[in-house]
């Protein structure tokens, strides 16, 4: 009989969608952060529930082969790399099935699966960071959240993001001794200093530092001005983000310049978008262009079609589709992203795409009102996935092809079984690894009528 504190002897199995290892104590399963599969692992129970217990490993008795040494010593304490140590063609191979086990599961879909595409490098490929800053033991820390918790780790260097970010977090602890600026307290609401907030252009090499900060002024301004300005001579923005409100969202609606403008400017496929403090852009540069040459490859347009791409951000997938077909329209519910879209066509030169700032399952009626007729609708919806208002909208519009490209499986398995029940068929699925040594996947389902 399992006891809550006792320690046990446990073989690993499988990996939960979290990413924790799953082991068995007398047929009763345990998940357990910090192991892979293959691990004969020592481990104590944490807490108890009626189908599964949580445990805590305590050590590795017998290393799977498929465990690797992490390549960050904060592994087992942060809560962003879940599977660091698992040796990356494995890493593949459980999001592939991960895929495949939604759609069957959840879907109730039996369609070709592709195999994943993962990238050569699987480190360093992050151009957007978001630090916390806050205290931990009576220190200055500024990192990510221990995992299941909003403790801080104090990481100065995190080995999937741009190392630009250790010199900035260098730089920012430096300016905070000096200035003697406070620190958020989230329980409280009081204190000034918020999160870090960085991006990059991989290709432009342009920076953005943002601090988001409880109030609208810095002590000390130009001292900050002053260190980062000189310590990083390609930072092209400097903002300051306000958010006084006692919330978990990070960042605030309003930016203040410090220094620079209020963008960075990176190229994608061979176009250049402005990026924005708010706008989305996707984190891993490197495999956005496998990702996105994927669904023109879906696409495959003849020049005359016209395409509706939803959830369209500031254009990204939009611009690259106008190239190919008659004409593009963009449809985003954030007007900031709305008007960077629009700046990025002019930047671009690219005459046949527009954009509305508006709600999907209500601007696509109102475009097919004015005889705008999608042949092809691409959708790229959060992680929560489609309304099933935005579905049936896009159903109703009778497309030869709905191009789904999704971050959850779980999400596009259900809203892929929406469609079907509309007459659609999910001809393929390809799964693409943007998220390396973390659990979450990138898949485009090609649907056709």
């Amino acid at each position: 009989m399992l006891k809550e504190n006792g320690h046990y002897t446990v073989i690993i199995e499988d990996l939960t969608h979290q990413g924790e290892g799953v082991g068995k104590v007398e047929g009763f399963p345990l998940f357990i952060p910090g192991t892979v599969p293959g691990d004969m692992v020592k481990v104590q129970v944490r807490k108890l529930r009626k189908n599964f217990g949580l445990a805590d490993l305590i050590q590795v008795q017998e290393p799977s082969p498929d465990r690797v040494n992490a390549a960050c010593q904060h592994h087992n304490l942060c809560g962003g790399c879940q599977t660091l140590t698992l040796c990356y063609d494995v890493q593949l191979a459980f999001k592939e099935k991960q895929v495949k086990d939604a759609l069957k599961r959840i879907g109730k879909i039996d369609t070709e699966v592709k195999p994943i595409l993962g990238m050569e490098d699987p480190l360093r490929y992050r151009n957007k960071a978001q630090f916390p800053i806050g205290y931990a033991h009576e220190k200055l820390s500024i990192g990510f959240y221990q995992r299941g918790s909003h403790d801080i780790v104090d990481m100065e260097d995190c080995k999937i993001q741009h190392p630009f970010n250790q010199e900035v977090i260098h730089v920012l602890k430096t300016y905070i001794e000096e200035s003697d600026a406070s620190i958020y307290d989230e329980k409280t609401g009081k204190g000034l200093l918020r999160h870090l907030v960085t991006k990059i252009g991989f290709q432009s090499r342009e920076q953005m530092i943002i601090l988001v900060v409880n109030g609208h002024q810095l002590p000390e301004e130009e001292l900050l001005i002053h260190r980062m300005t000189q310590t990083f001579p390609n930072l092209k923005s400097l903002l300051l983000n306000t958010n006084q409100r006692k919330t978990n969202v990070i960042m605030g609606p309003k930016n203040r310049v410090l220094h620079g403008r209020d963008h960075i400017v990176d190229t994608l496929c061979e176009l250049e978008f402005q990026i924005s403090p708010h706008a989305f852009f996707q984190v891993n540069p490197v495999q956005t262009e496998v990702l996105y040459n994927q669904v023109l490859k879906m696409a495959d347009l003849k020049g005359h079609e016209t395409v509706f791409d939803v959830y369209c951000g500031i254009g990204t997938i939009s611009l690259l589709l106008a190239q190919g077909a008659g004409k593009v329209i963009g449809i985003e519910n954030v007007e900031a992203a709305v008007q960077d879209a629009r700046i990025n066509a002019k930047r671009n030169n690219i005459i046949n795409a527009e954009f509305h700032a508006a709600n999907a399952e209500a601007m696509m009626p109102e475009l097919a009102s004015r005889k705008h007729l999608p042949e092809v609708i691409v959708v790229d919806p959060p992680r929560k996935g489609c309304d099933e208002k935005v579905l049936e909208a896009m159903a109703s519009l009778n497309p030869s092809k709905i191009i789904y490209v999704s971050c959850n499986p779980a999400t596009l398995a259900r809203d892929l079984n929406y469609l079907e029940f509309k007459g659609y068929q999910t001809t393929m699925v390809q799964p693409v690894d943007l998220f390396p040594n973390t659990i979450h996947t990138e898949s485009i389902a090609l649907l056709t009528k």
